[in-house]
C-alpha cells in the first residue's frame, strides 16, 4: 500500500517538474523499502538479511576476498561493511583469515555452516522473490530490469551540486 503523501504527489498535474520527480523518488523508495523488507522477514529465520546474503553470496561467487574487495565489489561502505561481516562471523557463518600475501589484512571466507545457510537462503529467496516479482511477465521484467540498471548507471556517474 502506498502512502498518502506519494499518491497525492503522483496524482498532481500540471508542469510541476518538482512534484513529478520527487514523486517519482519517494515511489522506488516505497517499492525498494517494501521489497526489501518481506525479504528480510523470510530471512530472518536464518539469522541474514538482504546485505548479509549478498555478502555470502559475493563470497561465493568470488571466493574469499578482503572486506576492501567486498566494499568494492558492492558499493557499500566500510562501517556498514565491518558490521555485515561482524554480524555474519558471530553467527558462524564466515571466518577472517590472515590474507597469505599480506599478513596485516584479512581474507573474509565463508565456513560450512555459511555454505549451508546460504543454500537455504537462496531456496527462501527464490520462493519471496517469485511472491514478489513473478506477477511481472517474462518481458516485463527484463523491461524492468533494464530500466533499473540504466537508472542505476545513471545515477552513479550524477554530479552533485555543491551548494
Amino acid at each position: 500500500m502506498l502512502d498518502d503523501l506519494v499518491v497525492r504527489i503522483l496524482a498532481e498535474d500540471g508542469d510541476d517538474a518538482a512534484l513529478r520527480h520527487v514523486g517519482l523518488g519517494m515511489l522506488l523508495a516505497t517499492a525498494h523499502n517494501q521489497s526489501r523488507d518481506a525479504m528480510n522477514g523470510e530471512l530472518r529465520a536464518l539469522g541474514v538479511d538482504v546485505r548479509g546474503l549478498s555478502m555470502l553470496l559475493a563470497l561465493e561467487l568470488y571466493g574469499p576476498s578482503s572486506q576492501r574487495r567486498l566494499i568494492d565489489l558492492s558499493g557499500i561502505d566500510k562501517s556498514t561493511m565491518v558490521r555485515i561481516v561482524d554480524e555474519l562471523e558471530e553467527g558462524g557463518l564466515v571466518r577472517r583469515e590472515r590474507a597469505p600475501q599480506d599478513r596485516r589484512a584479512y581474507s573474509i571466507t565463508l565456513t560450512p555452516d555459511g555454505e549451508r545457510t546460504l543454500a537455504s537462503a537462496r531456496r527462501i529467496a527464490a520462493d519471496a522473490g517469485e511472491r514478489l516479482f513473478g506477477w511481472l511477465g517474462p518481458g516485463e521484467r527484463d523491461q524492468f530490469v533494464g530500466l533499473l540498471r540504466r537508472l542505476a548507471e545513471h545515477t552513479a556517474n550524477y554530479p552533485q551540486r555543491n551548494g
